[in-house]
């Protein structure tokens, strides 16, 4: 899952360098923590918080698969 956070934001973001996820994991829901530059962090979000609710519908779809609750932080 960690990868699939990690490839979605990179091919987002102007500094793909500077992508990191963080995987906080617990019994039943896993946190990914996202980090990415503060110039990329608008594209990462999207206009009215599109591109973020769109991340986190494919997290959420991938994490069913597997049986886990899966949630995204997009943090600064």
């Amino acid at each position: 899952m960690k990868p699939l956070v990690e490839a979605m934001a990179k091919a987002l973001v102007d500094n793909p360098d500077k992508v990191s996820v963080t995987e906080v994991d617990g019994e039943k829901t896993t946190v990914f923590e996202l980090r990415v530059d503060p110039n990329d962090l608008g594209k990462v979000i999207g206009k009215q918080g599109k591109t973020a609710r769109a991340m986190r519908t494919i997290l959420s779809a991938a994490g069913t698969k597997i049986g886990k609750r899966c949630v995204l932080e997009i943090l600064e």
